[in-house]
């Protein structure tokens, strides 16, 4: 049974058309389904996950280990309801993620397109399915789901173009051509009544090449025509053109688009994994106090149990509550995130790690299309003595009136005889050289039918309403649109001529004569036109201003000259390349990433490792000088002198990489993972990006006009690439800080209450009974201490305009500090104070009764814990308030509850009070002069902004 959403490819690789007796050697193969989401899929992987941090495994086997009664010290729900409310809490984020990817995923998934059908099942006509036995394919503006053969077009010229942003993140327009044979048919119904089929080669990595054939076997003679790479279309394209017919050849696994993609990883992020380390120190702690216990009770009797009983009395040293806290944490943050007015749209798919951010050591950013978003405007001309700007506009466009409204007397061959010999006015000037840009470029206005008018009407009446520019370049689009705005409209074109509309509505002709397109190796393009209305030929050439500087001269010798070149031309092939290296440059200095005086080194071609070492040793010698490469000298490099060019290349400010694949840019990012041990962070907005945004730390897509499927595929998606520098410098800077607060406090609660363990245990003959059961130890983690404590997630040092404006602090938070082992050791020192303190003191001040010491110590734990989170505070919020007096008010009202444990009318004596008081300031204030004299005199670098 065929399903909606599964794409299906044929073995052998040959596809037939249309040709009901062949049909038995169709066998569908290679399924690939659509995800489903429920939670029999996610759930097995959230609890691997969980798992594999040391503290959860460490409480699933405690919880586990009290189903035997020599080791059971309480009741099992003080076991199993932590344990089931972390996992619950894990669950709930997980599904939320899970819900959210799948909406997502839907949304993109369900777009509809049109199917030729097959004569078997329906008759030869078009209907509408999802992503089903695709066939036949009929598009038009739409991108493409699988990768096609190009079989007919609507368009007159016979092509159609095709923009390739999601396959190798460029938004220029390809020009594709249908295959021969098939474009000639009096309709597409005829596609299905021809006995033909297509070879195609084994799936491969190649974007860029195809080799195939297409048969039909019912003329005569039978008709064999090879096709190439112009004749397909790959997936995830856009077709730009008209309507299109193809056939599908490859989908699922065996997708261009699908092979140029990694495999998405599974993030752990590094925080979570000191923490974890962290978890394991303190798991070692806790084997050397139990056995130090056993040790002092001289081993005796059944010492075995005895260790396992010390394990489960001072598990509380493992803080079992710090994956909850962290988790919940997390969801806060992404909260934080989507709800942030100043960052739109930003979506967050991979809330396990918003800590990841505030640590970033290395950016790795998509060029052009992400940094510009593909959108160009023409803001200045200049010719040499006079420059245009925006403001000025009209000069320009009245100066293009003038020309084609005043009075001609001289005759055409005439006028051009005097324009060599006299100079040139700026009116003539202007023009000319708008006419030059009007007409050098590679765009071919297309009209829509809007309605009313149809297509046909449309472009016969050149209606500016129905009328859109398609180029190879978004550059080449403004171009044209900027000469339509001063009176010089683009209104026709095709192979062989172009057609220009003058501001009184008269058509110029102009027949193309050749075409010079851009190459990498040339930098420029050119055109010679002949102007059909006067015979003049005239040769527009454009580029970057390293290569016209030396070329732009008047000459006279292109009429005279031009039929010996043609003849020596026409044998010759153009083709063109990927992006250009001086877009890269440019765009790396707009945006900042290379300064305007910083020193550029452009790295030459390289083929063989002998020029490779050269290259290398040139660019040994220069010093703070940002590197420009493109990917085949970046993978020669890569294969002969990996370690070299690595060196070199992280301690250049800047690395900008040009014509890269999208393989090579994933392989760029782990190397700098591997190298440097630094976190990384990647950015892109098309699907050539998707390999790198996986391979990252953290992975960012901007969704724009190059689709979705780098957000999609994105830990994190931002609508526009300025989001990124808040989404950094304030989300990711207070989401690390915060966890590691977070953290802290945690363990600090945790170890108090296990070192007042410890002391009761010692003094009272090393012996393995709890100081408190049932209800006071959960309580302790959840309703009295632990809104205060997770009420650190809103806790700021700086505000969020200070953060922006001071890059600086980002740059503290890369070493680590905020929790360290520095710290860490800090807070457990901490900790063994505290706890030391309040149980001592209580033993010290208790009255004839043991309960007496419950009540003071575990009052004195509360208090001390409520204050600590105060005194940490350095940004206050209206629910940190709310927190501490909730959190205080839940405990003197559960008092009443706990008679089983604390004596209520010994808690109302003064007594009780002066105790609780004093133990409470002994163990608080010396750490809060610590604190003060440590900010006067040793500030944090946060604090000269805030005073």
């Amino acid at each position: 049974m065929l399903h909606p959403g599964i794409f299906y490819t044929f073995r052998p690789r040959t596809v037939w058309l249309g040709h009901p007796e062949k049909r038995e050697q169709r066998y569908p193969s290679n399924v690939v389904d659509n995800q489903k989401y429920n939670i029999f899929t996610f759930l097995p992987g959230v609890l691997f996950n969980q798992f594999k941090y040391f503290f959860n495994l460490y409480f699933l086997l405690l919880a586990c280990s009290q189903f035997v009664p020599e080791l059971r010290l309480g009741a099992l729900y003080t076991y199993w309801v932590p344990l089931g409310f972390v996992l619950i809490i894990t669950i709930i984020r997980e599904a939320v993620e899970e819900i959210r990817c799948s909406m997502r995923d839907k949304e993109v998934n369900s777009q509809i397109y049109s199917k030729l059908s097959t004569p078997a099942f329906f008759h030869s006509n078009y209907q509408c399915t999802f992503h089903s036995y695709i066939h036949y394919f009929s598009l038009q503006n739409q991108r493409v789901p699988a990768d096609m053969i190009f079989l007919r077009t609507s368009e007159r010229n016979g092509s159609c173009f095709l923009r390739t942003d999601q396959l190798d993140g460029e938004t220029d327009w390809k020009l594709r051509l249908p295959v021969s044979c098939t474009q000639r048919l009096p309709t597409a119904g005829d596609l299905l009544q021809i006995r033909s089929y297509v070879y195609a080669e084994e799936p491969n990595i190649d974007i860029h090449s195809f080799v195939g054939t297409f048969t039909r076997e019912d003329g005569d003679p039978p008709v064999n025509e090879s096709l190439s790479i112009e004749n397909t279309l790959w997936a995830s394209t856009v077709i730009a053109s008209g309507t299109i017919v193809g056939v599908v050849i490859y989908t699922g696994k065996e997708l261009r688009s699908v092979m140029n993609t990694s495999n998405p990883r599974n993030k752990i992020g590094l925080f979570d994994l000191e923490v974890n380390c962290l978890t394991k120190i303190l798991f070692g702690a806790l084997i050397v106090v139990s056995l130090v216990m056993v040790a002092l009770q001289h081993f005796a009797g059944r010492w075995y149990l005895q260790i396992f009983r010390f394990l489960l009395l001072f598990s509380n040293i493992i803080p079992i509550s710090l994956r909850v806290n962290l988790d919940m944490g997390k969801m806060v943050y992404s909260w934080m995130i989507r709800k942030d007015s100043k960052i739109p749209g930003t979506v967050v798919k991979a809330s396990t790690i918003p800590e990841q951010l505030g640590r970033i050591s290395y950016l790795l950013t998509d060029k052009t299309g992400t940094l510009t978003q593909n959108e160009m405007v023409f803001r200045r001309l200049h010719l040499g003595t006079v420059a245009y700007g925006m403001d000025s506009m009209d000069e320009v466009q009245s100066h293009v009136f003038s020309a084609y409204t005043q009075p001609l007397h001289e005759p055409p061959t005439t006028r051009s005889l005097l324009s060599t010999k006299v100079r040139k006015t700026i009116s003539s000037r202007v023009h000319e050289a708008v006419k030059a840009i009007a007409l050098c470029h590679n765009v071919t206005p297309v009209y829509e039918s809007n309605g009313v008018t149809d297509q046909a009407e449309a472009e016969q009446h050149y209606e500016d309403s129905c009328r859109v520019y398609q180029a190879s370049s978004p550059d080449e689009v403004a171009l044209v649109q900027w000469t339509e705005s001063v009176g010089l409209t683009l209104v026709g074109r095709d192979l062989s001529s172009v057609h220009l509309r003058t501001p009184g509505g008269q058509i110029l002709n102009f027949t193309i004569l050749q075409i010079f397109p851009f190459t990498y190796e040339s930098k420029r393009m050119g055109i010679i036109v002949r102007d059909e209305s006067t015979g003049e030929i005239t040769f527009y050439m454009k580029g970057a201003d390293v290569v016209m500087a030396g070329i732009v001269q008047y000459n006279d010798w292109l009429e005279e000259e031009y039929n010996i070149f043609f003849l020596f031309f026409l044998p010759k092939v153009w083709m063109l390349t990927g992006d250009k290296l001086e877009t890269a440059t440019c765009t790396a200095k707009n945006a900042h990433i290379v300064t305007r005086t910083q020193d550029i080194h452009i790295f030459r071609p390289v083929t063989t490792r002998g020029e490779a070492h050269l290259e290398l040793n040139a660019f040994r010698r220069k010093h703070d000088c940002a590197l420009v490469i493109s990917g085949d000298s970046l993978e020669v490099c890569l294969k002969f002198y990996e370690y070299e060019f690595m060196e070199l290349a992280c301690q250049c400010p800047a690395v900008i990489c040009c014509r890269v694949a999208p393989t090579q840019k994933a392989q760029i990012v782990r190397l700098l993972q591997e190298r440097t041990g630094k976190l990384t962070c990647a950015v892109g907005d098309g699907g050539n990006d998707v390999s790198m945004i996986q391979e990252a730390d953290c992975g960012v897509g901007v969704e724009g006009k190059e689709g979705k499927q780098a957000s999609l595929a994105a830990d994190f998606s931002v609508t526009q690439f300025k989001h990124l520098g808040r989404l950094l410098m304030v989300h990711g800077r207070n989401s690390y800080k915060r966890s590691a607060a977070l953290s802290q406090f945690v363990i600090h609660r945790s170890l108090c209450i296990s070192t007042m363990q410890a002391v009761f245990s010692s003094v009272f003959y090393f012996a393995s009974v709890p100081l408190y059961q049932g209800f006071l130890i959960i309580g302790y983690s959840t309703i009295y201490t632990m809104f205060p404590v997770f009420s650190l997630v809103l806790d700021k040092d700086v505000k969020s305009e200070v953060a922006m404006l001071y890059p600086e602090l980002y740059k503290d938070l890369l070493k680590g500090r905020p929790l360290s082992f520095k710290t860490f050791l800090i807070w457990v020192l901490i900790s063994i104070y505290q706890g030391s303190i309040i149980m001592y003191g209580a033993l010290l001040l208790f009255e004839s009764e043991f309960v007496h010491i419950v009540a003071i110590s575990f009052t004195s734990l509360i208090l001390t814990e409520l204050l600590m989170v105060a005194l940490t505070i350095q940004t206050w919020h209206w629910l940190m308030i709310v927190a501490e007096l909730l959190s205080l008010a839940c405990y003197i009202a559960s008092l009443v509850f706990l008679h089983e444990f604390i004596d209520i009318y010994f808690i109302t004596t003064l007594s009780f009070l002066w105790k609780v008081t004093v133990i409470t300031l002994i163990s608080c204030l010396p750490l809060y002069i610590l604190k003060y004299l440590r900010r006067k005199f040793s500030p944090p670098s946060y604090s000269k902004l805030t005073s």
